[in-house]
C-alpha cells in the first residue's frame, strides 16, 4: 500500500501531532510504501517571516528523522521542490466547487482567526492537499481527526476528476489512530491542541524537562479531584489521561484505578515523569542530527528525485486525460 502524509514547517511538532500522525507514520513504514512530506506551500496561508523559512523547514525534517522516519524505508522531501504539486492544485480546482471549500472547518477557523488575512490561498487549501494526495497514487493517508474532512474532500474530487477525464486517480482512505485522533490543549482543555497557540498549550516533543513538568502541572485540570474520564464534565483530566495512556500503553481504566484517591496533584507529576522518559530519546536524537547538515541535505535531494519520478508520471496522465501537451 503506499501512504502519503505531512506536516507543515511552522511550530514544533507537539504530542498531538506525533499520536495523531507520525507514530502512525513509524509503524506503516515497516509494511509500506510511505511518502512523507514537508509541505511548506501550506504554511505561507498564514503570516510567517521568509527569512525564517528554510530554518523551519530543516527543524522539520529533523523531527521526522528523531520520530523515527526511517528515509531508506521511507521518501521524505519538500513540497515545493516538486512542482508538480502546484501544477496539479491548479489542474483539480476546475473541477472543485467553490461552495465545497467555504464548507471546510478549518477554513472557517483560520478565518475568523485571520481576519486581516483571509486569502485565496486559505480557502484553496484542500485542493492543494488532494494534489498532494493524489500526486503519489495514495492509498493511505493518516492524518489526526482535523484533517478527515480535508481527506473525504479529496476523494470527492477525485471522483469528480475521474468522472469527467476517465480512472486516473485512486480514492484514498483516511487512516485515524485507534486511540488519540484528537490531543487537547493543556490550556483549554476543549480546543485542539495547536503548534500555533502559546507554548504553555502543548508539550513539544524535544521540550526539555523542567518545560514538561512545568507544563503538566500547570495544565487545566477540571472541579474535584476524582480521576476519571469524562470528556463532557471532566474535560481537563480525560485529556491528561488519554495521553498517560497513550505513553504508556496501559487502558484509559487501569490509570483510573491506580490514582483512585489520589488526587491531581500526584497523577500529574506521575505523568509529568512518564512524558519526560518517553520523549527523551527524542531529544537526544534531535541533538545528533543537529550536528549532520549534509546528511540531512542528502535526505532530502534522495527524497525529491524518487517523488519526482513518480509526480511525473502521474502528470504525463493528468495532461493527456485533460487533452493537454505531454
Amino acid at each position: 500500500m503506499r501512504v502519503f502524509s505531512g506536516v507543515q514547517p511552522t511550530g514544533e511538532i507537539h504530542i498531538g501531532n506525533y499520536l495523531g500522525a507520525i507514530r502512525q507514520w513509524i509503524e506503516l513504514q515497516a509494511t509500506n510504501e510511505c511518502i512523507f512530506c514537508i509541505v511548506d506551500l501550506h504554511s505561507l496561508t498564514v503570516p510567517y517571516p521568509p527569512s525564517e523559512l528554510q530554518k523551519r523547514i530543516r527543524e522539520k525534517a529533523i523531527a521526522y528523522l528523531a520520530a523515527g522516519v526511517d528515509p531508506e524505508k521511507s521518501i521524505i522531501f519538500v513540497q515545493s521542490q516538486v512542482r508538480e504539486h502546484t501544477e496539479l492544485c491548479w489542474l483539480l480546482s476546475v473541477v472543485t466547487p467553490v461552495g465545497d471549500l467555504q464548507r471546510m472547518t478549518q477554513f472557517k477557523e483560520k478565518a475568523k482567526k485571520y481576519k486581516k488575512n483571509v486569502n485565496a490561498g486559505l480557502l484553496n487549501y484542500p485542493i492543494l492537499m488532494a494534489a498532494d494526495i493524489l500526486l503519489y497514487g495514495t492509498d493511505i493517508v493518516p492524518v489526526g481527526k482535523d484533517q478527515q474532512q480535508h481527506v473525504e474532500l479529496t476523494r470527492e474530487i477525485a471522483r469528480r476528476f475521474n468522472r469527467r477525464f476517465g480512472e486516473i486517480f485512486k480514492i484514498p482512505k483516511a487512516l485515524l489512530p485507534k486511540a488519540g485522533s484528537k490531543i487537547y490543549s493543556l490550556t483549554e482543555p476543549t480546543k485542539k491542541m495547536s503548534k500555533s497557540d502559546s507554548s504553555h498549550t502543548y508539550i513539544s516533543l524535544f521540550d526539555k524537562p523542567e518545560a514538561i513538568k512545568e507544563k503538566i502541572m500547570s495544565a487545566t485540570t477540571d472541579s474535584g479531584k476524582e480521576i476519571k474520564y469524562d470528556q463532557k464534565s471532566k474535560p481537563g483530566i480525560s485529556n491528561l489521561l488519554t495521553i498517560y495512556s497513550l505513553f504508556s500503553e496501559r487502558s484509559i481504566k487501569e490509570i483510573e484505578k491506580e490514582f483512585k484517591g489520589k488526587g491531581y496533584q500526584v497523577f500529574k507529576e506521575k505523568l509529568a515523569q512518564l512524558l519526560i522518559e518517553k520523549l527523551e530519546p527524542f531529544r537526544r536524537k534531535k541533538k545528533e542530527l543537529e550536528t549532520r547538515k549534509d546528511y540531512l541535505q542528502n535526505v532530502l535531494a534522495d527524497g525529491r528525485k524518487r517523488a519526482q519520478v513518480i509526480a511525473k508520471e502521474t502528470m504525463k496522465k493528468v495532461r493527456g486525460a485533460m487533452g493537454l501537451s505531454i
